[in-house]
């Protein structure tokens, strides 16, 4: 319990710090969804769905030079494929929450990485379990500030567990995602 209270207590103090240099803002952008593993590999040729991303970006600088960037997005994912006629286009739509950490290595210019949890919210598909209703992924990417309001992001969420739910039986499958984003910061 001592451990929990000094390290909130830590927390609260870097934050307060920093308080006047919080910052959050709104971002939106396009995504280039595939799906990666070893489920859909009877189904002929796996390709990739352009889709979108629209949501929420706080920034807590931690010091100069590193920040943490919490986001609420929302992600438009899946695959098309070519198999036979029809609709072949897997939609997964997704709340996602990544925590990145961020590294200035220019003025304006930071890399980024850290976890990404992800909620199901929608699909196309008729069979609700057929997937499963939280993913896990990690991103890497970077972000370029523009000047204080305008900013610019590239980042590769990469999936670490099987999105296929109980009742699907034909191997697994993970998010995998390309992201390019502006955004405005207020």
């Amino acid at each position: 319990m001592k451990k929990v209270v000094f390290l909130l207590t830590a927390l609260v103090t870097i934050t307060s710090s920093n308080a006047q240099d919080f910052g959050f803002g709104v971002k939106g952008g396009i995504n280039v969804a595939s799906i990666g593993g070893s489920a859909y590999s009877g189904l002929g040729s796996l390709g990739t769905k352009v889709s979108f991303h629209l949501g929420g970006v706080a920034e807590i600088p931690i010091s100069d030079k590193i920040a943490v960037q919490p986001e609420l997005l929302y992600s438009s994912q899946g695959t098309n494929w070519d198999y036979g006629t029809g609709d072949n286009n897997l939609k997964l739509d997704y709340v996602n929450l990544p925590i990145l950490g961020k590294y200035y290595i220019l003025e304006g210019l930071s890399a980024e990485a850290g976890p990404v949890v992800g909620f199901l919210v929608s699909t196309n598909e008729e069979d609700d379990d057929r997937f499963n209703t939280l993913d896990f992924a990690f991103a890497i990417g970077a972000s370029y500030k523009l000047n204080d309001n305008i900013f610019f992001s590239l980042r590769y969420n990469k999936g670490v567990t099987n999105i296929n739910g109980d009742s699907f039986t034909g191997g697994k499958s993970q998010n995998n995602v390309f992201q390019l984003s502006a955004g405005y910061a207020f």
